[in-house]
């Protein structure tokens, strides 16, 4: 394998991409949502997942409840939702990986290779699933960001631009973003990454994100593996 058939980083999506997600961030929209008397389908929920919660919220409100002006109501929604995130990844007995990420993570860094992870949603979310997970920097992964933390969040190139300039690295060409939404792949698109990689076992298919046109679309990690020439094996997959 040469250096140049890797990148220097790969930056991974959290949600959907890396940690399970069986809908429950849709429930817990939903559920926040249903709170201020606003009920709205899953179907419409997965349109804006990626994007920072907050603004996700306001641009839910903006087209299905326009009628909806109260200061402070998009503000109230976000908490709501974020306490429900948070007591999720903390409390429930579905919070778990897909088949071979951890084995991918340590594969890549055994290759010299960063590995770091970023997320639409805030910090205090981000540090309860690195908690449940037991994920620590410069152990498990090499750096974290939340989009509270960047000036601007998905599909903005913001949070890996942050991501690489503490890493030390400068050439977006040889760094890899992947994720399971269509601001995933907009935001690799937008910081000029060199791969661009939409993955479909989360909360968009593979037709789904076909049109938002990242480098390559793979179904599982193991495919996502086999495009820097690794195998996970079997035994892997369990991990």
């Amino acid at each position: 394998m040469s250096d140049a058939s890797i990148p220097e980083l790969v930056v991974f999506d959290i949600a959907g991409t890396t940690v399970l997600d069986d809908g429950e961030v849709a429930r817990c929209f939903q559920e926040a949502l249903s709170e201020e008397l606003i009920d709205l389908d899953e179907s419409t929920i997965n349109e804006i997942m990626g994007l920072p919660k907050l603004l996700a919220i306001r641009q839910l409100l903006q087209e299905f409840a326009p009628e909806r002006t109260e200061p402070g109501l998009a503000q109230r929604i976000h908490d709501d939702f974020e306490q429900l995130m948070i007591e999720h990844y903390l409390e429930s007995p579905n919070v778990g990986l897909y088949p071979g990420v951890l084995p991918l993570f340590r594969k890549l860094r055994e290759q010299g290779v960063a590995v770091a992870v970023n997320t639409g949603f805030p910090r205090s979310i981000l540090d309860s699933i690195l908690e449940r997970l037991g994920w620590q920097v410069g152990r498990t992964i090499d750096a974290a960001i939340a989009s509270d933390e960047s000036p601007k969040g998905r599909p903005h190139a913001d949070m890996i631009l942050i991501l690489m300039k503490r890493l030390g690295l400068d050439d977006p060409s040889k760094v890899a973003k992947v994720g399971d939404t269509p601001s995933d792949i907009g935001e690799g698109k937008s910081a000029g990454c060199g791969w661009v990689i939409g993955i479909s076992h989360g909360s968009h298919t593979r037709d789904e994100l076909v049109p938002f046109e990242p480098t390559h679309l793979v179904s599982n990690i193991d495919e996502l593996a086999r495009i820097w020439g690794f195998r996970i094996s079997a035994e892997d997959l369990t991990l």
